[in-house]
């Protein structure tokens, strides 16, 4: 018995069709495609979210200083005058942050050979159209939504729904989703 389905295409044109589509799974929730992908996105999306799961408390908390520029209410830097230059002023910040330990990031690489990025723009385009546009972090959705979601579940995060032939071709259509 074969270990997946060929799904009529090159090894290229499939990998790229397969992580397309638990991007889009991941990142909507639910996608409308034939059996046969939702089968194999299905098997990729779960190991992914098992994978979610398992590492998700496994980080350190640091706290760090870090110097960033002042800024004014327009939110540009602040600049002083020193020697006859002008110079950026810098505060001192203290953040914390979460340290990966090195199972997590590990399974973070991981996820990130599957996942492509995402990238959200705003609806119209105009004035900041470029500035507003911005990545979406899945691995980060996977840890931080994902995970505490299904912690105590036992695998099965997905569900895949029949919804009937396609008109084109009759093959059979299924919604993928999210449990």
């Amino acid at each position: 018995m074969a270990k997946y389905r060929k799904l009529s295409r090159t090894s290229d044109q499939r990998k790229a069709l397969l992580r397309n589509q638990v991007t889009n799974l991941i990142y909507h929730g639910r996608i409308i495609t034939t059996e046969a992908k939702a089968k194999e996105v299905k098997k990729i999306a779960d190991g992914l979210i098992a994978l979610a799961v398992k590492e998700k408390d496994n980080y350190e908390t640091v706290t760090i200083e870090a110097k960033v520029a002042r800024k004014d209410k327009d939110g540009k830097r602040v600049k002083e005058e020193k020697d006859g230059k002008k110079v950026t002023v810098y505060d001192t910040v203290s953040k914390e942050i979460k340290k990966d330990l090195p199972s997590r990031l590990h399974a973070r690489r991981q996820m990130m050979k599957v996942l492509y990025t995402v990238t959200e723009k705003p609806a119209k385009k105009g004035a900041g159209y470029k500035k507003a546009t911005k990545e979406v972090d899945l691995v980060a959705k996977l840890f931080d939504e994902l995970a505490p979601k299904y912690s105590g579940r036992n695998g099965g995060y997905t569900r895949i729904v029949k919804i009937g032939p396609r008109k084109g071709d009759a093959a059979m259509e299924v919604v993928l989703e999210l449990v």
